[in-house]
């Protein structure tokens, strides 16, 4: 109860950031020039620091700021922000933070810093919030008590883009582990990257009902263009990562019991046009 009066008397403080971060947050995506837009991301990223460090900020839910992503952790125990520019050139830059419970009940705040290309080997390689393969998050999923794997949207390419299964480890002291070898289809995975033509989209959401981690299979449009991600699809079939005894057991050609449209557009470039694209070529 204390708690709850404490944040009522600050909730207008805090609806006062929230304004002064929508503000920024339609530059950052409505300026046509890119130096503008960077411009205010770096002061978005300033502003949002210093809300989220606001007596209570936890328990403010910033509905209004809709260019980003903001996503609860099924625990309660954290939640996270990201979100991504995209540059002229096709490439993108991400931006995050992650706000979390510690031990003694305090709140932390921890930055993921994008090294999306500083990263020898994405797939293997486990790194931390300072080694951060960049993605725009939509979905978190437990694992365990204090691992979870993040569903999340990555532009990459004028050409292709890619999703990714990232697995998290919160430790209580606040530290950040990003990446696990618990993929039982290759020991080496620490995370899985799927990378498509920017011409599809593709499914890949949790299903609480079955505990599993269900997606599109992905394949080049024939085998010549192997490597090549621009021609690479969904091939209309399905495929799942169960969650048993803190991995992940892939299973394929599962059955979806309602086949779902991916949701991809809702975390694409944002000066793209909207596009109504079904899952598949």
């Amino acid at each position: 109860m204390a708690v709850n009066c404490a944040f009522s008397q600050n909730i207008r403080k805090m609806d006062v950031w929230q304004d002064s971060l929508v503000l920024l947050g339609n530059k950052m995506f409505g300026s046509v020039a890119e130096a503008e837009r960077l411009e205010s991301n770096f002061k978005f990223v300033k502003t949002l620091v210093s809300a989220l460090q606001e007596p209570n900020a936890y328990f403010y839910k910033f509905d209004g700021l809709e260019m980003i992503s903001i996503v609860m952790s099924p625990h309660d125990n954290f939640r996270i922000f990201s979100w991504n520019i995209p540059l002229q050139d096709g490439s993108y830059l991400y931006y995050g933070a992650i706000q979390h419970k510690i031990s003694g009940g305090k709140l932390k705040l921890t930055p993921l810093l994008d090294k999306t290309f500083e990263i020898d080997n994405p797939d293997e390689d486990i790194t931390s919030s300072r080694m951060w393969y960049g993605a725009q998050y939509y979905t978190i999923v437990p694992i365990s008590r204090d691992r979870y794997a993040l569903l999340g949207w990555k532009g990459h390419h004028p050409e292709y883009s890619k999703k990714v299964i990232e697995i998290m480890k919160l430790g209580a002291d606040g530290e950040i582990s990003l990446g696990a070898h618990i993929f039982s289809d290759n020991s080496r995975l620490a995370r899985k990257i799927f990378s498509y033509t920017k011409a599809a989209t593709m499914y890949l959401q949790y299903n609480p009902s079955l505990n599993r981690i269900e997606f599109d299979h992905i394949v080049p449009a024939t085998p010549e263009l192997t490597g090549n991600f621009k021609y690479y699809g969904p091939d209309l079939t399905h495929d799942s990562y169960e969650i048993k005894d803190t991995r992940l057991i892939f299973k394929e050609e599962i059955e979806l019991t309602i086949p779902e449209q991916g949701n991809e557009n809702q975390y694409i470039d944002p000066l793209r046009p909207s596009r109504k694209l079904k899952s598949g070529f």
